[in-house]
């Protein structure tokens, strides 16, 4: 098995991706197949069957690292270290990430698009748990993606083009829904995909540390859930929804899109200054 596991990591990238994730619907099928049976609540099967697979992802990655690559610190790796360096990045990564989302919405509001409006709920109870939800969801999908996905490319392919797929993916297995769905949600492909190449040139600048991205991935979350949750905002309705954003999300705007494609430039500046 030891000898098989080494000739896979010899093996062509889409290969050794394919075989992780079947490995991990394996693991994941048995345990998650009895919650989607036997809960009703949709959201708690939700909830209880990603946190499953998350918990699994995990565990495969260090079984991976170990038996595939003979790298027993597979995680430290992927750039997710616990040093000082990498907290200051994170907390950079979520003031830039919160900024971001306040001068969108602000320059929104000084145009007159929107209004800002009294918080209908305890704000600081949203500012906590947008603050947990936007970690929570960097931490996951930074790992994931410029992690995990970004080094297995990178054993095959030239920078550039791991730049270019690893970003791709990433806004493309966002619309893993219905079709009306993907439809409706289709003008937010782009900023997605300058949002990948985004954390990809943070982690280069950042010589490999993940604090960066989940950070900045967390503060875009964070940002987006204060004024979401919070109704912050109500759109005046004087400019189409093409540009400030399709069902309110400002990563289907024109706005979103535009300070996406700023916030690409700078990190792709920082990087290769670096």
């Amino acid at each position: 098995m030891k000898i098989n596991l080494l000739d896979l990591a010899q093996r062509p990238a889409p290969i050794r991706l394919g075989c992780f994730i079947l490995a991990l619907l394996l693991l994941w099928l048995p345990v998650a197949a009895p919650i989607y049976l036997l809960v009703h609540d949709s959201n708690l099967v939700s909830i209880l069957t990603m946190v499953l697979l998350y918990v699994e992802f995990i565990f495969l990655l260090r079984l991976w690292g170990k038996y595939v690559y003979q790298e027993p610190q597979i995680l430290r790796h992927y750039g997710l270290e616990i040093s000082r360096q990498n907290g200051v990045d994170l907390l950079r990564g979520l003031a830039i990430g919160l900024i971001t989302v306040l001068i969108v919405f602000g320059l929104q509001g000084a145009f007159g698009w929107l209004v800002w409006q009294q918080p209908q709920v305890f704000l600081l109870k949203i500012v906590l748990e947008g603050l947990i939800v936007g970690f929570a969801v960097g931490f996951a999908e930074e790992l994931l993606f410029r992690g995990w996905l970004l080094n297995e490319l990178e054993r095959n392919y030239s920078p550039s083009i791991s730049l270019w797929i690893d970003a791709i993916v990433f806004a493309g297995l966002h619309f893993i829904k219905p079709l009306a769905a993907i439809i409706h949600t289709l003008p937010q492909f782009p900023a997605l995909v300058l949002l990948g190449l985004t954390q990809v040139w943070g982690k280069r600048w950042r010589r490999g540390r993940l604090g960066l991205p989940i950070g900045l991935h967390g503060g875009l979350v964070w940002g987006y859930y204060i004024i979401n949750i919070g109704r912050l905002v109500k759109y005046s309705g004087q400019v189409p929804d093409w540009v400030t954003g399709v069902n309110n999300n400002p990563l289907q705007g024109a706005m979103g899109v535009l300070f996406m494609t700023i916030l690409a430039l700078w990190m792709r500046g920082m990087n290769m200054k670096h």
